[in-house]
């Protein structure tokens, strides 16, 4: 009789590091996604995300892990790796929270387009993190876009007190840096879709 194993999501990590952002920890081989969507010649208006995963306590996360995926500034997902490396739109980024002093992710992307009318530019997050059992998927929308925003069709369906914790803001000090704080629990806990 076969004994089948845990898989990754069946088990308490934390391991994310080894296998999934070993440059960013300083491993000695390559990591299949970096923090970076978008390369510098990518089109777009250029942003960088940063943020913190916090506990329900109120305690920034080390070891968190985010996935991030994205349309580029016209809308699209790149359909082939020709395309990537012509465009310079990956996408998708992973990024860890470990390896920065103040335990953030930073994200270097473009601004995403709409995917249709209705819906507001906006990045979708997967949070993977020591004691979950399971992933969680959020979206991050930008304050900026208010206009759409107030069209959106998933921004729109959540309770009106709790959309707040979906908006990414604009730094004062530096135009093209937003802040998206994801609060895993607690009066602040940020919208997670059940998908």
């Amino acid at each position: 009789m076969t004994t089948l194993k845990q898989t990754p999501s069946q088990t308490v990590g934390p391991y994310f590091a080894y296998g999934l952002c070993p440059q960013q920890y300083d491993f000695d081989f390559k990591s299949l996604f970096t923090p970076v969507l978008a390369d510098r010649e990518a089109a777009g208006e250029h942003i960088t995300l940063v943020g913190q995963v916090f506990d329900g306590d109120g305690n920034a996360i080390g070891d968190a892990m985010l996935e991030v995926s994205q349309v580029d500034a016209n809308g699209r997902y790149p359909e082939s790796r020709e395309e990537i490396l012509k465009s310079g739109f990956r996408g998708f980024a992973r990024v860890g929270t470990g390896t920065d002093p103040h335990k953030r992710f930073v994200v270097e992307t473009i601004k995403p387009g709409r995917v249709s009318a209705d819906e507001a530019p906006h990045l979708n997050v997967i949070v993977t993190m020591r004691g979950m059992l399971l992933h969680t998927f959020t979206r991050i929308y930008f304050e900026d876009e208010a206009e759409a925003n107030a069209r959106d069709p998933v921004l729109t369906a959540v309770p009106a007190d709790r959309r707040d914790t979906l908006i990414a803001r604009r730094d004062p000090n530096t135009a093209n840096v937003y802040r998206f704080d994801i609060h895993m629990q607690g009066d602040k806990e940020t919208v997670f879709f059940d998908l």
